[in-house]
């Protein structure tokens, strides 16, 4: 059953409620669903645990042409790389089989680091409560009810500081292509915003995934910087292959932000792969 939300993405108590649903799923996706789930199995066979969509197609807010396609695969063990080269293949085939999506990713974990100490506050939040079940045993069971708090705020987004130089050496190794600088401002734009958003979450004391709703909130905290991340917010659904966009991220609104972030909520806890070149 469906929990009721009260305010702002919370249940009566105060928890985040889980946000989508396949029944929410408009009639231009429900194919692309219907296709990935028959999809997936034939990729990992017996290793495969469970698997999730996420993103607007289950909060029934996609747009034809434009969203793109989201899902979560759980495996009984690590995934290799090969099984990532599978997953990019899947999205790349389900991106020409259907226009009405613009690309898409598919992101892989085992069971076990899903449902690990260290994930507890950032996979573990991400399958509960921003996941959608699609093949499998749901793992959102095994998992704690979660707060719009500090933790929450620290171990989702607490680690930009270490993406912005990855990020650098993207925007300078793209050529000066739509193609190749649009994804880039699409996916530096959305992950800013969000980030933004979960700075002021613990005193806005609420969940959205609307990329305006975020940009809004924050706002309200940070005017002056409120320009920009609603601008962010825009280039998110509408991006544009712009390098000067990119530019100012790298350079000016990821600093800020990623050292705000630490001054308020401190750093995220360090995974194995961020000692990685």
């Amino acid at each position: 059953m469906t929990e009721a939300v009260v305010s702002r993405g919370l249940d009566a108590l105060g928890y985040i409620v889980r946000e989508g649903s396949l029944a929410r799923v408009t009639h231009d996706f429900q194919p692309v669903v219907a296709a990935a789930r028959e999809r997936i199995p034939g990729l990992f066979g017996a290793r495969l645990h469970s698997a999730y969509v996420n993103g607007s197609i289950p909060r029934g807010t996609a747009r034809v042409g434009r969203s793109d396609v989201d899902l979560l695969v759980v495996l009984r063990d690590e995934p290799t790389e090969a099984d990532r080269a599978a997953g990019r293949a899947m999205i790349r085939t389900l991106d020409a089989q259907f226009p009405q999506i613009d690309g898409g990713g598919t992101l892989l974990f085992s069971r076990a680091r899903m449902l690990s100490d260290l994930e507890r506050h950032d996979l573990g939040f991400f399958v509960a409560c921003l996941c959608t079940p699609l093949l499998g045993e749901d793992l959102g069971p095994d998992l704690p009810r979660y707060r719009p708090d500090a933790l929450l705020a620290r171990e989702t987004n607490g680690d930009l500081a270490l993406f912005l130089p990855r990020w650098r050496e993207r925007v300078a190794s793209a050529d000066g292509s739509e193609a190749s600088l649009r994804p880039l401002v699409r996916f530096m734009s959305r992950h800013l915003v969000r980030t933004a958003f979960t700075l002021v979450m613990p005193r806005w004391n609420g969940w959205t995934s609307d990329l305006h709703e975020m940009a809004a909130a924050f706002a309200a905290y940070y005017p002056a910087r409120g320009v920009q991340v609603r601008a962010a917010a825009l280039l998110g659904y509408e991006p544009r292959g712009d390098r000067a966009v990119l530019s100012s991220y790298v350079d000016d609104l990821g600093p800020w932000l990623a050292g705000e972030y630490a001054r308020v909520h401190g750093v995220k806890a360090r995974r194995p792969e961020d000692a990685q070149p």
